[in-house]
């Protein structure tokens, strides 16, 4: 098992000493490393993460804000060269909180409990059910797969439309695909991702999920018929 991850801290001499560890980690896949905050939230939205080793203070957002405008968090491991933020950091459901100067045991202690409770996600997906946390009215809520409807853009948020409710989430249309599994949604409009299972019917401009329907871009007809095609 490998653990796509990502360095966050201000200072390059710290960024290599993880670096270095992460590399030399069988089960880590270093995908990114970044000086800010802010460069952080706009490279997770093309990015697939599974674990990010973030630095607390830093300018203009810290590790914490950086967390509150996550939509879909991936395991966090806190760096940090203080004690006093440990407490705060398990509120965030931290996998685990080092302290500089970091030991390679030490390190490699905290990337066991983070494969651990990959895993344990994992299988709790297959036996429950595939899903997704959303973050809407300021609360986590799970969401099956299987329930989606349809997603629809709103400017700054989108809209989940699932069997029983509609939730509105912060985010955009483009972070938000890139947390449904693939081959089962389709982006048929720019402002509209539908779930494939739920197609009824579709003509050469809408599609019909039960009684609503959605407008299909002219040039994702031929996309659409492969990927029901393919189911």
């Amino acid at each position: 098992m490998t653990l796509n991850c990502v360095v966050v801290d201000d200072s390059a001499i710290q960024r290599l000493s993880i670096v270095k560890l992460i590399e030399n980690h069988e089960s880590l896949n270093l995908v990114a490393e970044y000086s800010s905050a802010l460069e952080t939230k706009n490279g997770l939205n093309t990015k697939k993460v599974d674990l990010i080793f973030l630095d607390i203070e830093m300018p203009v957002l810290n590790g914490f804000e950086l967390l509150d405008v996550l939509n879909n968090k991936p395991q966090i491991i806190f760096v940090t060269g203080k004690t006093e933020y440990a407490f705060k950091a398990f509120n965030y459901d931290a996998t685990d909180y080092l302290q500089k100067p970091i030991t390679k045991d030490r390190f490699n202690q905290a990337v066991e409990k983070a494969i651990e409770q990959h895993k344990l996600k994992l299988d709790f997906n297959e036996t429950e059910g595939e899903h997704i946390f959303v973050k809407s009215n300021l609360k986590k809520r799970k969401v099956y797969i299987k329930d989606i409807k349809w997603i629809e853009a709103l400017g700054d948020y989108v809209k989940v439309v699932t069997e029983e409710n509609s939730l509105v989430v912060l985010s955009t249309m483009k972070a938000f695909e890139k947390e449904l599994p693939e081959g089962k949604f389709l982006r048929i409009h720019k402002s509209y991702i539908v779930n494939l299972d739920k197609i009824d019917r579709f003509n050469s401009k809408n599609v019909e999920v039960g009684a609503y329907e959605i407008p299909l871009s002219r040039n994702k007809k031929t996309q659409l018929v492969d990927a029901l095609n393919n189911m």
